[in-house]
């Protein structure tokens, strides 16, 4: 079949229509698309169709507003073809895209993307100039905010090359959802550790390095590093976003065109004015192809928050599997198509799951839109059309990391009765008191005593007995427990980013 193909009867479900979620050939758009549903105005091709609209519109009224082009747009008129984008439609997108592949309007196919969005202005302009025409009695009728629209076809796209628009397009639709819908994403995990990290502050949980038991912590302590950890990913997410930057310097990033045409315009000002006059920075160093390395910035900042998520993620479905962490029941759910009891940390698997596969996405991103064949090639454009795709993997991983953290339960009974048969944790507080009190042995004492064997609170005691040292410190040994050896695991909660 060919892109545009219809598939037939056999290739089809029955009853099945290609918009139908039970259909769709990706799960970000079948399975998952009612968490994946807030990118569609970011990451959609309507979407796109859109934004670069949005930038051939704003570019042909800067140009209108150089002494040096003949263009004359009336207030009236800037408020009607900046219409064009704001009240951009599906029947916008569907006549750009039939422009596109099949021809519409009078127009031939274009085969091209960006020429599609040239001549739908084209369109749309004829239509502004004959809108009042036909309204009404003479009465009801006003002029039309256009009185010459073939007068702006030349304009329309003037110097341009389609990465000028594209580059531009990319970050506009870029910017807001990471800012509107992947940093609130993100936010809302953080701070679901945050108030479990208040709440469980001081419930005492023993700690595990290279997987066997150490020195106690607290379950909130342990989630305050988490929310910490992701409040500073979150940061360069936010950072890497502003700075995201846009370019409109011709075919070669010289400025050639415009510069043949109008050579007393200072077109290095003209295109900076521009460029952050859609918010954002502005490259004025580039080829044909914006370097992206505001792009590779951005990506490699999420995955620094992936990290941290998948992070979380082993250590939430290791503190299930331990027992530390209960799980509320879901009512009618199941956990297992066999096994009846179950109740499987699915979020957290599927958060996994989802964040290792954007992980994988946004690396390739990085790697492969910083470079070019020279001044061009085209092999980045489809490439950058997967930058939603690996958008919606981060916003289900985050979703479900919400979802998983809020159905988990401490189990400090289990985290008691554990701490409690561990008791050989209290050694590096023993050898630490002993070692203050000047005892050159204290580490190979506690050492002979508790590695590589079960011990209780009652060895630790009978070795106390037999030391050399003054009663207060020996009370000072006796009182220690597991339980109560967490140092200032609680008071280092407070140490969150509010």
């Amino acid at each position: 079949m060919t892109d545009d193909s219809e598939p037939t009867d056999d290739d089809t479900i029955s009853g099945l229509s290609r918009s139908d979620p039970l259909a769709a050939v990706s799960p970000l758009d079948g399975r998952y698309a009612s968490r994946t549903a807030p990118l569609s105005p970011y990451a959609s091709e309507a979407a796109l169709m859109r934004a670069r609209t949005r930038v051939e519109v704003e570019y042909l009224i800067a140009l209108a507003d150089l002494d040096a082009t003949p263009i004359a747009l009336a207030e009236a008129t800037r408020e009607a073809l900046r219409e064009l984008y704001e009240a951009f439609s599906a029947e916008d997108a569907r006549l750009i895209k039939a422009l596109e592949v099949e021809g519409a309007a009078g127009y031939a196919a274009t085969n091209h993307d960006v020429k599609a969005v040239e001549y739908f202005l084209r369109v749309r302009i004829d239509g502004l100039a004959e809108s009042e025409s036909g309204a009404g009695d003479a009465a009801a009728r006003s002029d039309p905010p256009i009185d010459d629209a073939e007068s702006l076809y030349p304009w329309i796209h003037f110097g341009l090359t389609s990465e000028d628009v594209n580059n531009l397009a990319h970050r506009l639709l870029l910017k807001p959802a990471v800012s509107e819908v992947i940093v609130p994403a993100i936010r809302e995990v953080r701070d679901a550790l945050a108030d479990l990290a208040r709440e469980h502050r001081d419930t005492p949980m023993l700690a595990r390095t290279h997987g066997q038991p150490a020195t106690p912590t607290t379950f909130g302590k342990e989630m305050a590093v988490y929310a910490a950890r992701l409040g500073r990913a979150l940061g360069r997410v936010v950072v890497a976003a502003g700075d995201l930057s846009g370019k409109l310097a011709g075919a070669s990033g010289t400025y050639a065109a415009h510069e043949a045409a109008y050579p007393d315009v200072d077109w290095q000002a003209f295109a900076e004015s521009f460029v952050r006059g859609l918010d954002l920075e502005h490259t004025p160093l580039a080829t044909q192809v914006n370097p992206c390395d505001d792009l590779a910035a951005l990506f490699d900042a999420l995955r620094g928050v992936n990290n941290v998520l998948l992070d979380l993620d082993v250590d939430a479905w290791l503190y299930v599997s331990d027992r530390y962490l209960g799980q509320r029941t879901v009512e009618g759910e199941t956990g297992s198509s066999t096994m009846p009891h179950k109740v499987n940390p699915i979020d957290f698997e599927n958060s996994e799951g989802n964040l290792s596969k954007a992980n994988a996405d946004l690396s390739f991103l990085a790697d492969y839109v910083t470079a070019s064949r020279l001044q061009r090639d085209l092999s980045d454009s489809t490439v950058k059309r997967n930058v939603g795709a690996a958008l919606a993997n981060c916003l289900i991983g985050y979703s479900k990391a919400g979802d998983g953290l809020a159905k988990v339960v401490p189990n400090e009974a289990v985290m008691r009765e554990e701490l409690d048969g561990t008791p050989e944790v209290i050694g590096e507080a023993v050898q630490t008191i002993l070692r203050r009190e000047g005892d050159t042995e204290a580490y190979e004492r506690v050492k002979e005593l508790t590695r590589g064997r079960s011990v209780t609170l009652d060895d630790f005691r009978e070795l106390f007995d037999d030391l050399a040292v003054d009663e207060e410190v020996r009370a000072e040994l006796k009182a220690l427990t597991p339980a109560g050896y967490t140092g200032v695991a609680d008071d280092l909660v407070d140490e969150i980013d509010e």
